[in-house]
This record gives structure tokens, sequence and C-alpha cells, in this order.
């Protein structure tokens, strides 16, 4: 009796899982045609999309303009960014993270995190910010003309050397890069460095970030990038087209991978015994439906505990400390945001579908009217 209950309970639980998917599945949805079809009182434009897809499922809408809460503040975007995290977002990929975005349509129909403009309007227990306040900082929905925004969360004073632009660049990138060596990497002065995909968004802020901490650092790039990245400071540079850094003589303290393009094993060997890997990112986006770039992540956790490296991941979250940490860093000059192409808020659909190709310069700008 015992063991046909154990059977009818090993068939029934994945069973119920697959129902209750599927239940989920059908009953996901967005209320998209209501937004698109109302007119509003307080228009604005903003980058929407009804269903999962690719860059050809961004549309440009009138919406209607958010009011902030009693906590919040307006801001009027004046310029946004885009980074990986948007098209995983677009296309719903990994397929994994549609259980928390939705199965069948995205809830949520705005996109975009990175902003930086003027605060146009404040709450009533808001005492940080007033209108006026140029700000910058990283909240859902950047792609547009205004977002509001908690004034205790990730926004803060846009440092007065800054463009729109080049605050509008900085949150994920920038943060990614600042907690990946600090705090993952807890890298020290005088260490040594490597920091793999160095001409990218998060790597050309690591390259800054990593001398400012006093490190020796390595950035890791194309033939066409070695001076970029060696003008932001960069000690030694690898051209990957003409040598694998893992098959290197040198150790390193610490090895920041924005691209996952090299083994884990390989990355080992050119650790120091006690250093520490920090997986960032790596994959295009078609790299795996399902998992796509959880895969390596999952590999390095499951290997740390069986030796002596640390071999990890890392994934940027934003916050009041470290928009001011940045912020004073960048006043200071020893960071500045470098910026590849911009784009209108119109053609945001053609800024994804370039920094997808993996081939972008530091950052890819939406400039908003």
């Amino acid at each position: 009796m015992l063991k046909r209950v154990i059977v009818w309970v090993a068939l029934a639980v994945p069973l119920a899982a697959a129902l209750a998917l599927l239940v989920g599945y059908l009953r996901s949805g967005n209320d998209c045609a209501a937004v698109t079809a109302a007119t509003p009182d307080r228009p604005m434009q903003a980058i929407i999309r009804c269903d999962y897809g690719g860059p050809e499922v961004l549309r440009l809408e009138s919406i209607e303009r958010p009011e902030p809460g009693d906590d919040e503040i307006l801001v009027r975007v004046r310029a946004a960014a885009v980074n990986p995290l948007d098209w995983h977002e677009m296309r719903g990929t990994p397929y994994v993270m549609r259980l928390s975005s939705g199965l069948r349509k995205p809830k949520d129909l705005r996109l975009g995190v990175d902003y930086a403009g003027t605060v146009e309007a404040a709450g009533a227990r808001v005492t940080r910010f007033k209108p006026g306040d140029e700000v910058f900082g990283g909240r859902s929905g950047a792609l547009a003309q205004y977002i509001v925004a908690r004034a205790d969360r990730a926004v803060a004073i846009k440092p007065p050397n800054l463009s729109f632009e080049q605050a509008g660049a900085v949150a994920i990138a920038a943060t990614t890069a600042l907690q990946g060596l600090r705090d993952a990497g807890q890298l020290r002065a005088g260490q040594k460095v490597l920091i793999n995909g160095a001409s990218g968004g998060v790597g050309t802020f690591a390259v800054q970030i990593a001398k400012a901490m006093g490190a020796e650092v390595t950035g890791v790039c194309s033939t066409r990038n070695v001076e970029l990245v060696r003008s932001l400071g960069a000690d030694h540079v690898i051209d990957y087209t003409q040598q694998d850094y893992t098959a290197g003589d040198l150790r390193y303290d610490v090895i920041l991978d924005n691209v996952g393009n090299r083994s884990l094993s390989g990355n080992r060997r050119v650790l120091a015994p006690e250093g520490r890997y920090v997986l960032i990112g790596g994959g295009g986006p078609d790299a795996g439906r399902w998992i796509g770039p959880l895969l390596k992540p999952l590999q390095a956790v499951l290997l740390s505990p069986f030796v002596s490296q640390h071999m990890g991941m890392h994934m940027a979250r934003l916050s009041n400390e470290d928009m001011n940490v940045l912020a004073s860093m960048m006043q200071s000059g020893v960071v500045t945001p470098v910026i590849d192409r911009r784009y209108p808020l119109s053609q945001s659909a053609d800024a994804i579908r370039y920094l997808e190709e993996g081939r972008a310069r530091g950052k890819v700008v939406i400039t908003v009217d």
C-alpha cells in the first residue's frame, strides 16, 4: 500500500506542476490593448512592448504620464541607455525569467532602467530632492519622457561635470562594475585584476574603477579597442585576436569576466590560488533560450566549494548608496562614462538591435526630447 502511495505522489507532483504552469501560461497577459487605446489626460511618449520578441515588438506610444507618490519624485528624462538586461526582458529569455515577468506576455509593458533627467515634482515626504534638481539613477521603464522613482532608492544628484547623456549611461553597468570588483571580487590596492571584455559597457567602467581602487589592471579586448582600453588607464592590454589570456603565464587575484567565452578551467589556470573569479555576463540574445547565460554561472557556483579559488557570479543591486559612490568618482574625474552611439527615443529598437551585435564600445545611449 505504501509503495502505491509513493508512486501516485511521484506522478501527481510533476503533473500538478505542469498543470499549474499551463494554467498560468493561459491566464498570463497584460493590459496593453487598454493602455494603447486610451486617450491620456497627461500624455507622454514611451517605449512599450505588448508581446515578447525581437526589437520589432517595441513601439513608441503616447501613454499616461505617471504621478509621484508621497515618497517619489517625477523625473523628466533627458537621456537613458540600453543594457543586455533590456534585450533579455524584451525577448523573455532565458525562459525561466518568465516565471516572474509573465509566462505568455510581459506583465510590465515598459522597458529600460538607466536614466538621467530633471526633477519636475517631488512628493510630500521627499526632502532630498526638489524641482529643478538634475539627477541620474536606475528605475524600470526609463525609455520614456517621464518616470517616477522612490527618492530613497537608486537615484542621486548628477555631477555638474557630466552631461545628461553620460549620466544616463551609468546605473546598471557602473554599479555592476563597482560591486563586481569591490564586493564579489573583494579587490584591494596592489592586487592584479584582469577584466575580460574591457571595452564594453561594464568593462569600460571596470577598468577605471579598478585603477581608482589602486589595482594593477589588465584589460582584454579586440584589436580595434586596444587604444581605448589603454586610454582608460589599463596597465596592460591583451588583444584576444592575438593571444588567449588563459594561456598566459601571469596569475591574477581577481578576474572580472564580462564575456564568458573561456572555460572555467582555463580561468582557474590563470587565477591565483586564493583568487576570485567573478562572472558578470556572457552569451548573446540567442545563447540558450531555457537557461541561457545562467548555465555557466551555475557551473561556477557548483565548482567553487571544491576548489581553493572562489568561483561565482554577480548581478547588480541598484542602491542609493552606490549611486552616490559613483557620483563622487565621476565628479572627481577618476571615472568617465564612455559613449559609443546615440539614438533618439523613437529609434530604441535600433539601439537594442545594435547592442545585441556585441560590438558596442562603452554605452549605447537614448536621447529623449
